[in-house]
C-alpha cells in the first residue's frame, strides 16, 4: 500500500456525496488514510479533499451543514445559481473562510493537488504549493468557477485568470503511486454509486469516463441544481455506504 493517492472528482453540489465518502474513510478507513501520501481533486471534489487533508474534524458537521445551507440558498433563487445578481462565489468564499483555519494552507502544502484551468490557454494545472491561506482559498475558488454559472469574472491568481479545473481534468491522477478514485457518478471507479449491472456506452470527458445512463444524467442536473434537503441527505449516506463497501472489499475496514 505504499504511495497511495486519493482523488475526488468534480462534483458540484454532489460534493455532498464526497462528504459522505470522506466521513466514512475517517471513521472506518484510518488504516487506509494513514497510507495516503497525496490528495487530489477538481471543483467540489477539491473542496472536500482540502478539508480532509487540513481540517478533517470539521467534515461531518461544519462542512455538511454549510453544504445544506448553500444548497438551500441556491434552491430559493428563481433560476438557481444562474439567477441574475446572485453571488455564488461570495457564498462559497464565506463558507471556506469559516471552515479553513489560519494554518490550513500549511497542512495542505505539497499534499493536496488542486485541478484548475488557465482560461487563456485552456491548459490544466495541478497546484500543490500554497504560500498563504489566501492563496489556498483563491486556488480552491478557481477550481470551482464554472463560467456563467458561478459568475462572469474568472478568478485571478498570480496575474492570470483561472476557471473550473473540472473542465479540463475532472479526475486528477498523479503520475506516480496507486490512486483511489471517488466520484458521485457511476463508472469504473473505486468509490462510486453502484450501476444497474447493465453494460452501457461511455464517453471520456475531461479525463474521466462518463457512463451514458439516465441515473448519471440526473446526477449532472443535481450537480448544478441541488435537489431537496431530503435527497441530499440520501446522497450523503450513499457516499458513506459506498466508501464502507469499498473498504470492506479491500479488507481495509476498521
Amino acid at each position: 500500500m505504499a504511495g497511495l493517492n486519493l482523488t475526488f472528482s468534480a462534483s458540484g453540489f454532489l460534493g455532498i456525496y464526497h462528504l459522505g465518502a470522506a466521513s466514512a474513510l475517517l471513521r472506518h478507513g484510518r488504516k487506509l488514510l494513514g497510507k495516503v501520501d497525496n490528495y487530489t481533486g477538481a471543483s467540489g471534489g477539491a473542496l472536500v479533499a482540502a478539508v480532509l487533508v487540513s481540517e478533517p474534524e470539521k467534515l461531518e458537521q461544519f462542512c455538511k451543514q454549510f453544504t445544506y445551507r448553500f444548497a438551500a440558498d441556491v434552491r430559493k433563487q428563481r433560476f438557481g445559481a444562474l439567477t441574475p445578481g446572485y453571488d455564488f462565489m461570495r457564498q462559497l468564499r464565506e463558507g471556506m473562510e469559516g471552515i479553513l483555519s489560519a494554518d490550513a494552507h500549511q497542512k495542505a502544502h505539497l499534499r493536496l493537488h488542486v485541478s484548475i484551468t488557465n482560461i487563456k490557454t485552456m491548459k490544466n494545472y495541478l497546484v500543490s504549493s500554497f504560500a498563504t491561506r489566501e492563496d489556498f482559498i483563491t486556488i480552491l475558488l478557481a477550481s470551482s468557477f464554472v463560467p456563467f454559472y458561478a459568475g462572469v469574472k474568472p478568478v485571478e491568481y498570480k496575474g492570470e485568470t483561472w476557471i473550473d479545473g473540472g473542465l479540463t481534468n475532472r479526475l486528477p491522477i498523479l503520475p506516480t503511486g496507486q490512486t483511489i478514485t471517488v466520484s458521485p457518478f457511476d463508472g469504473q471507479l473505486d468509490i462510486c454509486p453502484e450501476g444497474d449491472g447493465r453494460t452501457r456506452p461511455s464517453i471520456r470527458i475531461a479525463k474521466q469516463d462518463f457512463i451514458l445512463s439516465k441515473a448519471n444524467f440526473v446526477r449532472v442536473n443535481h450537480a448544478f441544481f441541488p435537489p431537496s434537503q431530503e435527497k441530499m441527505e440520501i446522497l450523503y449516506q450513499n457516499g458513506f455506504d459506498d466508501a464502507v463497501r469499498f473498504l470492506r472489499s479491500k479488507s481495509w475496514l476498521d
